[in-house]
């Protein structure tokens, strides 16, 4: 059988995302309490996972909502100003991740050609939910498409240098996704 390219890019990002799943899972609760960097991590990769997701941007609603923080004011251990509204459950964003997975399936393998080219955010999007950073103002679907599975991936990395050094342990590679 022959994969298309969407079937190989979904298979790549879902892997990425079901890796972000374990490592969550993996965390035991004393260290989900204890280390706020983990939950932070967790809680950021998720938001800006769902946002670059949701298209057109003006519809994205988090599930866990949040609250942009002045600078100064960010808590100890904060990933950046996006910080949650709540100290979710481990099971909380297991569940938000589970959505997200879907939506993200459907993104990719349902996207015609054209929708993967053309621009993912609209110019009055760009500061409505004070996410968007500069930098992918000008992409295409396809392009933020790479850009979140990039991003997913580093934070997992992270997140299992953390499981590493606290419980000696980190979830198995994923190599492709259903």
């Amino acid at each position: 059988m022959v994969e298309t390219f969407k079937d190989v890019l979904w298979k790549n990002f879902g892997a990425a995302i079901d890796m972000l799943g374990d490592s969550i899972s993996l965390c035991p609760d004393s260290l989900w309490q204890s280390e706020k960097k983990f939950f932070y991590l967790s809680y950021h990769t998720l938001i800006f996972l769902d946002y670059y997701l949701t298209i057109p941007a003006r519809d994205f609603k988090p599930f866990l909502p949040f609250t942009l923080v002045p600078m100064e004011s960010l808590p100890q251990d904060a990933v950046d100003d996006v910080i949650p509204n709540a100290a979710y459950k481990r099971e909380e964003m297991l569940d938000y991740l589970s959505t997200i997975r879907e939506k993200c399936k459907k993104l990719i393998l349902d996207s015609s050609e054209e929708k993967l080219k053309m621009k993912w955010i609209a110019k009055e999007e760009i500061n409505l939910h004070g996410l968007c950073p500069s930098l992918v103002e000008d992409y295409s679907v396809i392009e933020i498409l790479f850009y979140n599975l990039r991003h997913v991936q580093h934070h997992v990395a992270q997140l299992n240098l953390i499981l590493r050094q606290k419980i000696n342990a980190a979830p198995d590679w994923v190599s492709h996704s259903d």
